[in-house]
């Protein structure tokens, strides 16, 4: 509604101008031109001064003051045209931002306007069109070329190239064959393909990301509110020059001819354009970032803390072996394990049933979840646990953890554990240097693995600061006792145990890749692609924005002072003055763009 208005504004000044134009120098109706001016350039003027004043009481600064009191001020001393060239740039700089706005958010409209709506149900080998929400898991859908994959899935029959560059910012297809998993949104190649759902429409990948780019658009930056602020003194000084100016020559046309180029575009438009470019930027490249604050914290980040298990370390644990104190065979037991574990989104709960298989799974009764401890049910009568060995058996101390284990229990005795391979990410160890090289000196990790298994992944990685056996509560306390020198403090992380100690960070980044919702719902950013290095990325990608802002910021101010100063010796006429206003607001918009564009 209100890049609307700002249309209709903008259509209204150029009629004005157009038959004001016709009058003076078509029919040579002076009087009439300037009177059109003057009447319908003071109602817009009186509209904008009470959109302004309805700014004022929502607690922030009228940006249009200034262009306001130049209009008032060039329509007192007669000077109607450059009123008009003034209400011209003032309505066509509004229609400016709202198209800047639009420009620099394409990338991430472009997600909600490609949501999957159809799906291809297929039954008994017949082929039948669904609404996307009614795909129930397990269901059979056929993926035919071009199409948008309509829910997350495996591919069970065929191969393609599956482009998911809205999804992950990776231009290049990708190829998919049987096994391999499918995003929704995404978009299959040349063949068809047939795959099983994994998820229904509301839980996939694809909703998730909507979900973000929503709160994105719907949640403001803090550094815009601030830049509102610098508006005050900017417009001060406007009135101070423009004052000092007519107190020396005692002409009322060095007022009108000061006020025309003081832009308030600079501090305005520069930080929130920027900032949403930034974000716009971070989205082409894989990174959801919800508020423009965001960014604002992540180029000034001095610590980033690490959850280790599918953060660092890859997220693919592979089962290592078993360990078997029960009467059961080792394929019982890991049944067992894997038929509580089944629901849970926790990566040794996915490595686990992934590799029991779905045929081997029982159906469990009274499932509960205790974040960071493990799962209890019941399955075939017994009561099972899966979990820390506390958890599982608070009587047992003796197991020896060299490696990333779950333990079990069977009516809480003591039945055995399971042993995984731990994966560290290939790219982990260049995330951190990278990150040190950036600035960020203080490189921590929380887990709540064994302190051994830890100690040997912070070794490989080069991170001096291991915090192990760690509770949700336990990676909140350390990340509230960072110092405050050594602040702002990011944290990133993977699971439902993180998403407190993400709420608790000044900026909290979700791997959210592999659908981790709590996570993502509770960080102020999500790497949807599933590359620590991304991090590097987002730091990278703030701390461009940042610059880019302040200098837009400042050159815009630079050449309206010098500007200013210059017409306040009676250099510059009132109707170029209010040419000079808008260029400098088109130069620090196309500046602040800058921020939108990825460097090499």
């Amino acid at each position: 509604m209100e890049k609307n208005t700002n249309k209709f504004k903008l259509g209204v000044v150029l009629t004005i101008a157009v038959i004001a134009g016709a009058l003076e120098f078509i029919f040579h109706q002076q009087f009439a031109a300037q009177a059109i001016i003057t009447v319908l350039g003071s109602i817009l003027a009186l509209i904008m001064t009470v959109d302004m004043i309805k700014v004022l009481r929502s607690g922030k600064f009228g940006v249009d003051l200034l262009a306001i009191t130049a209009v008032v001020a060039t329509l007192a001393v007669g000077q109607y045209w450059a009123a008009l060239i003034v209400l011209l740039m003032l309505t066509g700089g509004d229609t400016l931002e709202d198209f800047a706005a639009t420009k620099a958010n394409s990338e991430l409209k472009a997600l909600i306007s490609n949501t999957p709506k159809d799906a291809h149900l297929v039954n008994n080998d017949k082929v039948s069109d669904i609404d996307v929400d009614d795909v129930k898991i397990d269901d059979t859908l056929l993926v035919k070329p071009g199409e948008l994959v309509p829910v997350d899935g495996i591919i069970i029959e065929g191969d393609s190239e599956v482009n998911e560059a809205s999804l992950t910012g990776e231009s290049r297809p990708v190829s998919k064959n049987v096994g391999d998993s499918l995003m929704s949104g995404s978009v299959n190649g040349d063949n068809s393909i047939t795959m099983k759902a994994t998820s229904l429409a509301k839980d996939s990948q694809y909703q998730e990301i909507i979900k973000l780019v929503k709160q994105s658009e719907e949640r403001p930056a803090h550094f815009v509110r601030m830049a509102d602020r610098y508006a005050v003194p900017f417009t001060l000084l406007a009135y101070v020059i423009a004052g000092i100016s007519y107190f020396v020559t005692k002409d009322p046309v060095r007022i009108a001819q000061v006020l025309v180029v003081a832009s308030p575009c600079p501090l305005i438009l520069a930080a929130p354009i920027s900032l949403i470019s930034g974000m716009s930027r971070s989205s082409r490249n894989g990174i959801i970032v919800k508020t423009g604050t965001t960014i604002e914290k992540l180029a000034k980040i001095k610590s980033i803390a690490f959850d280790k298990t599918g953060t660092i370390t890859s997220g693919k644990l592979k089962v290592d072996g078993i360990i078997n104190d029960s009467e059961l065979s080792d394929e019982e037991l890991y049944a067992l394990a894997a038929s509580i574990e089944q629901e849970s989104n926790h990566i040794l709960a996915r490595s686990l049933v992934e590799y029991v298989g779905s045929d081997h799974l029982k159906k469990a009764d009274d499932v509960n979840e205790i974040t960071a401890q493990g799962v209890s049910g019941i399955v075939d009568g017994q009561t099972i646990k899966v979990g820390k060995l506390e958890f599982v058996d608070a009587n047992k101390k003796d197991f020896d953890a060299q490696k990333t284990a779950i333990h079990i229990s069977i009516n809480d005795k003591y039945a055995g554990s399971i042993l995984f391979t731990d994966q560290i990410r290939p790219e982990a160890k260049e995330t951190i240097d990278e990150l040190k090289r950036l600035g960020v000196d203080n490189v921590i990790m929380l887990t709540g693995d064994h302190d051994s298994v830890a100690q040997k992944v912070a070794k490989e990685t080069d991170i001096t600061q291991v915090y192990s056996e760690c509770l949700p509560q336990d990676k909140i306390d350390v990340l509230d006792n960072v110092k405050k020198d050594e602040k702002p403090i990011a944290m990133v992380g993977d699971g439902v145990n993180d998403a407190p100690s993400l709420v608790i960070a000044d900026v909290g980044i979700a791997m959210g890749a592999s659908g981790a919702t709590a996570a993502s719902e509770s960080a102020d950013a999500v790497i949807v692609r599933d590359d620590l290095n991304k991090v590097v990325t987002a730091v990278k990608i703030s701390k461009d924005t940042m610059r880019i802002s302040k200098e837009a910021v400042l050159i815009g101010i630079f050449i309206c002072i010098g500007l200013m100063i210059i017409a306040a010796f009676g250099l510059i006429p009132t109707i170029i003055g209010a040419m000079f206003q808008e260029v400098v607001d088109t130069v620090t918009i196309l500046y602040a763009l800058r921020a939108r564009s990825d460097r090499k």
